[in-house]
């Protein structure tokens, strides 16, 4: 199973993946370099491992490293972190491939090498706290980082990086990849402490963590209003001309059995938005007061009246 995905060159689909990639990697950049660089939080990944590097070779780089036809020094002030990112992502890029196959393809080392580049440009260019207050630089981090890496993730690319030794160690474990991440991430937030010796640091870079994966899946998901309805009512019929002639929805008809008396149920399964449900909720307290209805937040549908089943 390969997890590349091709479109034809040049394409719609081409372009709109080659933007996402970039826009994201610029926006994942300034996250980092904005809020999160400036605090020395360590967020996991191999991004969290540049940002101690670069603490720690900070008073080592003299006057900076002179790079052909480029006219000032760079990395005065350490080791840029896109670049110690780069330099880990090659060699894990490569080891991923030999390891577990053609999983990586050109969209995952673009991503990976734009966003080194944009980061090491910001931070040699433009770079400063935005935001003195730690905790809100953790949280506008975090959403700049996440909303960054869900469009790359949107482009069917992948971040590269810690997730790819995840990726192999759960290949020759067999355990969770979900818990794996978790794992790797915690260990590279723990050598933060190591280096900077502060308790402060772990903390903020889990609340970065998390507010990043809440993110990346708002990226990737959307923000959905939309509610999943189980209903058990004996007025099944008029709850079923309600939902399809004054709300314009339709749904499923289930056959079910009461558990307490064994007694035949019919279960209406539909979906609609918050104020869709509202409006159901009323009438069915109105007409069936011992109703039954269940309501789950879909974080996302797809199909008729919704979010089209074919959009990218």
């Amino acid at each position: 199973m390969t997890f590349i995905t091709k479109e034809k060159f040049l394409s719609k689909a081409w372009f709109l993946n080659y933007l996402f990639i970039t826009i994201g990697s610029f926006i994942l950049a300034a996250g980092f370099v904005y809020f999160i660089d400036p605090h020395k939080i360590v967020p996991g990944g191999v991004y969290g491992i540049g940002i101690v590097v670069k603490n720690l070779t900070a008073g080592m780089m003299g006057d900076g490293l002179k790079i052909p036809f480029i006219a000032e020094p760079i990395f005065k002030e350490g080791l840029g972190i896109g670049f110690v990112g780069l330099m880990l992502n090659i060699p894990l890029t490569i080891i991923g491939i030999k390891a577990l196959g053609p999983r990586f393809g050109v969209k995952t080392v673009v991503g990976f090498v734009l966003s080194s580049i944009f980061i090491d440009f910001l931070d040699e260019n433009f770079s400063g706290a935005l935001v003195d207050d730690v905790l809100l630089s953790c949280i506008f981090g975090g959403v700049l980082i996440g909303f960054g890496l869900g469009l790359i993730f949107k482009s069917k690319a992948t971040s590269g990086g810690s997730d790819i030794i995840a990726m192999i160690i759960a290949k020759y474990t067999k355990m969770s990849l979900g818990i794996l991440m978790i794992v790797v991430d915690s260990s590279i937030v723990l050598l933060g402490l190591l280096v900077f010796k502060d308790w402060k640091i772990p903390l903020y870079s889990w609340i970065v963590i998390y507010v990043t994966g809440k993110v990346i899946d708002a990226t990737l998901q959307g923000v959905s209003y939309d509610k999943a309805l189980f209903i058990i009512s004996d007025k099944y019929e008029e709850i079923r001309s309600k939902i399809i002639n004054d709300l314009g929805r339709g749904g499923t008809l289930l056959n079910g059995v009461g558990m307490f008396k064994g007694v035949e149920k019919k279960i209406i399964f539909t979906n609609v938005n918050r104020r869709e449900q509202s409006i159901l909720r009323d009438y069915i307290k109105e007409i069936d007061p011992n109703a039954f209805m269940t309501v789950i937040d879909a974080n996302e549908v797809l199909g008729n009246g919704f979010k089209s089943l074919y959009e990218d």
